[in-house]
C-alpha cells in the first residue's frame, strides 16, 4: 500500500484520472476520498470566506486526505472562470449542494460541460434535483425517515432507531454517486461524451430497501417494525445482553445454522426443531436471552468461534481493530498518530494508494495549477490577486 505519494505517483485502478471535488461535508467528501484511494488525483476546492461545521485536527481531518487543496473565490467573475479551466482538464467533478446552488455560481452542468463535453458531472443532493422537497434542508435521517427505511429499524413497541449517518448519507449517497460516475466513465469510452449524474440520498436509501419491497410485495414482510425476520422480530437474529453487560450478536437464519447454535447453547429440543414458529418465538427468545445471560461475551465468542451458528461478539469499534481476523486482513492501516479502515475494495493487480495528509505540493496554488498547464507568470499573477490563498490548509 502506497503512503504519502505525489499526485504523480498515485497508484489504482483510476490512476491518471482527474477529479474536482467541490467541498461540503459527509458523502461527497468520502466519495472522493475512496476515488483518491483507487489512484484518481483529487483536487479540492474550498471556498475562500468559508469555515468548516467539524474542525478536526489535519492529521484526522478525512475530508482533505489524498487530495490537493485550492481555496478559491467563487464570488469574483476570475475565480469561477478559473474553475472553468480547470474542468476543461478534468475527467470528473463532484458536488453537493442544493440544486441551484452551482448554477447560481456560473458553474452549473450546462455552461461546464459545453467547456467540456466529456466531463462527467456528479450530483449529490438529499432529494434530488427536482421535487417538492428538492430545495429543503436534511440530513441522514431526515432521507430515511421519507424513504421508509427509518420507520422499519428498531425492536417492536419501540420508536425507529436511526443507524448512525451510515444508510442515506454513505450507502445511499456516496456510494450511489460512486457508481453512477463510474458508470459514466464506463459509457464515456464508448461515446466520447459526459453525463450528469443526479444522485439523491432519498432515492439511495430506497434502492438498498428494494428487496424488502419485494419481500413485503410477495406477502413476506410486515410493514410494521420490529415484526420480520431481519428486524430483530426473529429471536435467531438479534441481539442479547451477557453476563458481564456487553452483547452478542445472533443471525442463524438458515436451518441448519440454527440447529448448530441450538446445539451449543443449548437450546430445548421444541424450539430446536420449530424455528420457523411463529408462536414458539416469544419463548425462544426469552430462552435464549436466559442462557445468554449466565456467560461473559468472550466464553460465548470462544465456544462459537470455530462454528458455522453465525454467532458474534458485538465489538466496540476500537475492539474491531484488533479483532485476530481483521488484523489478519490489515483492516486497519496507520496514518501517523490515526488509525482507520484501509481502503476498499481490493483489486488482485493494483495497490491503494493510502489518502494521508496534503503535503506541500498539494497545499501550493502554484504546484496544483502547474499540474493544469498553468503558466508561472499567470500563476504569480493570480496569487497576488488574491483570487486564491498560497499554502492556507
Amino acid at each position: 500500500m502506497n503512503a504519502g505519494l505525489s499526485a504523480a505517483a498515485k497508484t489504482g485502478p483510476l490512476t491518471g484520472l482527474k477529479v474536482i471535488e467541490m467541498a461540503g461535508l459527509g458523502p461527497v467528501p468520502l466519495a472522493g476520498l475512496m476515488l483518491s484511494e483507487m489512484g484518481a488525483q483529487l483536487l479540492r476546492i474550498e471556498r475562500t470566506g468559508t469555515s468548516e461545521l467539524l474542525s478536526l485536527p489535519d492529521e484526522y481531518n478525512i475530508d482533505r486526505h489524498g487530495r490537493a487543496l485550492l481555496r478559491l473565490d467563487l464570488k469574483r467573475r476570475e475565480g469561477t472562470d478559473l474553475l472553468l479551466r480547470l474542468a476543461e482538464k478534468a475527467d470528473m467533478l463532484l458536488e453537493g449542494f442544493r440544486p441551484g446552488v452551482m448554477e447560481r455560481l456560473g458553474l452549473g452542468p450546462e455552461t461546464v460541460l459545453a467547456r467540456n463535453p466529456a466531463l462527467i458531472y456528479g450530483r449529490l443532493t438529499g432529494f434530488g434535483q427536482d421535487g417538492p422537497l428538492a430545495g429543503r434542508a436534511g440530513h441522514d435521517i431526515t432521507y430515511l425517515a421519507y424513504s421508509g427505511v427509518l420507520h422499519a429499524i428498531g425492536h417492536v413497541g419501540s420508536r425507529p432507531v436511526p443507524p448512525l449517518n451510515l444508510v442515506a448519507d454513505y450507502g445511499g449517497g456516496a456510494m450511489m454517486l460512486i457508481a453512477g460516475v463510474l458508470a459514466a466513465l464506463f459509457q464515456r469510452s464508448r461515446t466520447g461524451k459526459g453525463e450528469v449524474i443526479d444522485a439523491a440520498m432519498v432515492d439511495g436509501a430506497s434502492m438498498l430497501a428494494l428487496p424488502l419491497h419485494a419481500l413485503m410485495a410477495a406477502g413476506l414482510w410486515s410493514d410494521k417494525r420490529g415484526a420480520n425476520l431481519l428486524d430483530s422480530g426473529a429471536p435467531f437474529y438479534d441481539t442479547y445482553e451477557t453476563s458481564d453487560g456487553l452483547h452478542i450478536a445472533i443471525g442463524c437464519l438458515e436451518p441448519q445454522f440454527f440447529a448448530e447454535f441450538a446445539r451449543l447453547l443449548p437450546l430445548d429440543g421444541r424450539f430446536a426443531s420449530g424455528q420457523y414458529d411463529k408462536a414458539l418465538w416469544p419463548p425462544m427468545r426469552a430462552a435464549i436471552a436466559d442462557r445468554i445471560r449466565q456467560k461473559p461475551r468472550d466464553d460465548w465468542d470462544r465456544l462459537f468461534a470455530q462454528t458455522d451458528a453465525c454467532v458474534a461478539p458485538v465489538l466496540s469499534l476500537h475492539e474491531a481493530k484488533h479483532h485476530p481476523h481483521n488484523r489478519a486482513r490489515n483492516a486497519s492501516v496507520a496514518t501517523g498518530a490515526f488509525e482507520r479502515p484501509a481502503p476498499a475494495p481490493r483489486f488482485s493487480s493494483s495497490q491503494p494508494t493510502l489518502a494521508t495528509m496534503p503535503g506541500n505540493e498539494d497545499l501550493s496554488p502554484s504546484a496544483i495549477l502547474a499540474r493544469f498547464g498553468f503558466a508561472k507568470a499567470e500563476i504569480d499573477g493570480l496569487v497576488k490577486s488574491g483570487l486564491l490563498t498560497d499554502n492556507d490548509n
